[in-house]
């Protein structure tokens, strides 16, 4: 493993890793290979063409594409520039996808050629009037930008940077239905890989010089991010996937001799249940991290048996920079029947060194060991702030700096994290979070709805499926099929509900807040925890 002492930020991790393995491969995408060195290269041409267009420290600069090379060489360049990466979710919907370009202020915009039409319909909606470059190829009125980038010097632009600059801003939803942007620093993305002189890392956090990981997952997630970057950091190199697909993904661990990969319960799923899963040879497979959401028992079990390597849980969000406790593979154990070992296996495992975590009251206080509250992380990877939002970031923060996670659960005496619910109403789906209000904002645009509530409901493909409930304006009459179609006109597909229950009147407390608990809990009867 190459030493990553001294690299505290992005810029100087791609300047050291091409000067100490210049030819050496960092990226496989399609075929094609992209040495350290031409990363580094072609991360300073982008640069320099941002510098032309007039961009600045602090300006933000958005992606609208699957995983791809491009997507890191913006952050490179950025990072050389003190400017911001945005990384759009390529799966929302058009006024979505409007309102974060808005809130962020964007002012160069890189395209896939898939999403260049809707990105073109709402470009006169958009406040920043960004410049818009196609990623992968050209076309009339849209430039190109292998092309743009080619006009520009390979020179390092050298400017003085910080591992406190802000570097990307992930947009995360909200409990009002509105994204926010999470603003991410050098410092976050790179803390606790190791850099430090004296840490030691854990075998499933290592890399080894021409150890190839598959890079599956989403990149507008923090988790796809930073796998990535993590590979990077670490001297290794990183096969990309465009996006998730269970028979490429097989065919890959096979071929190129895959060591890690990142991916999410349902995805791991997908990849037992494929056709092709007996025939692949998995001996090149060390270790498979998986998060975003809790995977059932049996399925952790089956995939350790079938597959063979290590297995890491991981938990996290955006706002704490991505994994903040993991379960080590010494804590999968299948065909345990020790009571401890099978309680911890239910656990999402300890805090990471380096990181903090406490569970607090309704009060903010401390709790003991054993008793359920809310969540609470403090480190050098948590966020520095939503973008233009003080008050949510305030809110978001206690007065020692303790990031509330929203999420509930407990800790044992041996430091194990349990999760056992959602402080907010945030669902969980196929490893993309989902907030009620956004999904409930959709369906009451229709004019035939009068009310709606939504809630998450065990799944077994999906881990939680999208349930609504709805209350129609009197004399009305309306199919569960039309309402679902009709919110996918306005929110990304997998937002909306997989199943609609019409009702008469919607529970609700005295102050007329809806009752969630009273819809979901019955579909959550006889289950260990409220979430899946």
């Amino acid at each position: 493993m190459l030493s990553t002492k001294g690299l505290y930020s992005i810029a100087q991790t791609v300047r050291r890793r091409a000067k100490d393995l210049g030819d050496s491969t960092l990226f496989y995408f399609k075929g094609h290979t992209t040495t350290f060195s031409e990363f580094h290269n072609l991360s300073s041409q982008t640069a320099n063409g941002m510098l032309s267009e007039g961009i600045q420290a602090a300006d933000r600069i958005a992606f609208l594409g699957k995983n791809s090379p491009v997507y890191f060489e913006l952050i490179a360049a950025a990072a050389k520039i003190r400017a911001v990466v945005s990384p759009l979710n390529w799966r929302l919907a058009g006024p979505e996808l409007e309102y974060v370009l808005n809130d962020s202020g964007a002012k160069l915009i890189f395209v896939a050629s898939e999403f260049r039409d809707v990105l073109l319909k709402i470009q006169p909606s958009l406040s920043a009037c960004p410049k818009i470059f196609l990623i992968d190829g050209e076309d009339e009125g849209t430039p190109s930008y292998a092309k743009w980038q080619g006009q520009f010097p390979e020179t390092d632009p050298g400017q003085d940077i910080s591992a406190d600059d802000p570097v990307l801003q992930l947009y995360t939803s909200g409990t009002t239905g509105r994204p926010k942007g999470a603003v991410l620093t050098d410092r976050m993305m790179l803390a606790l890989r190791g850099q430090e002189e004296g840490d030691i890392l854990e075998p499933w956090q290592q890399y080894a010089q021409g150890e190839t990981g598959l890079l599956a997952m989403p990149c507008f997630h923090v988790g796809g991010t930073a796998f990535g970057l993590s590979i990077m950091h670490s001297g290794a190199r990183v096969l990309i996937l465009e996006e998730y697909d269970p028979s490429q993904t097989l065919r890959l661990i096979e071929e190129y001799k895959i060591g890690k990969i990142f991916m999410v319960p349902s995805t791991l799923q997908m990849l037992l249940k494929h056709p092709n899963f007996g025939e692949t040879d998995f001996s090149s497979l060390q270790f498979i991290f998986y998060g975003a959401s809790p995977i059932p028992l049996e399925l952790m079990r089956e995939a350790i048996t079938e597959i063979g390597c290590g297995f890491v849980q991981m938990y996290g969000m955006t706002e704490s920079g991505g994994t903040i406790v993991a379960l080590s593979p010494e804590d999968h154990i299948p065909d345990t029947q020790d009571k401890l070992a099978l309680k911890r296996m239910r656990s999402v495992g300890n805090a990471i060194p380096g990181v903090e975590i406490k569970i607090v009251g309704q009060q903010g206080e401390t709790i003991a060991n054993g008793e359920i509250g809310e969540i609470a992380t403090r480190s050098v990877k948590n966020i520095r702030e939503y973008w233009n939002l003080p008050e949510a970031t305030k809110s978001a923060f206690d007065k020692e700096g303790w990031l509330l996670t929203g999420d509930a659960g407990y800790l044992d005496d041996d430091g194990y994290l349990y999760m056992h619910d959602r402080v907010k109403d945030m669902i969980i789906s196929g490893g993309e979070n989902v907030y009620p209000a956004e999904v409930e904002d959709a369906i009451y645009a229709h004019p035939q709805v009068l009310d709606v509530a939504v809630v998450g409901v065990p799944d077994d493909k999906w881990g939680e499926a999208i349930k609504a409930f709805v209350v129609l304006n009197e004399g009305s009459s309306i199919s569960a099929e039309d309402i679902i179609e009709f919110s996918r006109t306005r929110i990304a597909k997998f937002k909306c509900p997989k199943s609609i229950d019409f009702i008469d009147v919607l529970p609700r407390n005295m102050s007329g807040k809806i009752l969630r608990r009273e819809l979901r809990d019955p579909y959550w009867e006889g289950k260990e925890r409220a979430v899946n």
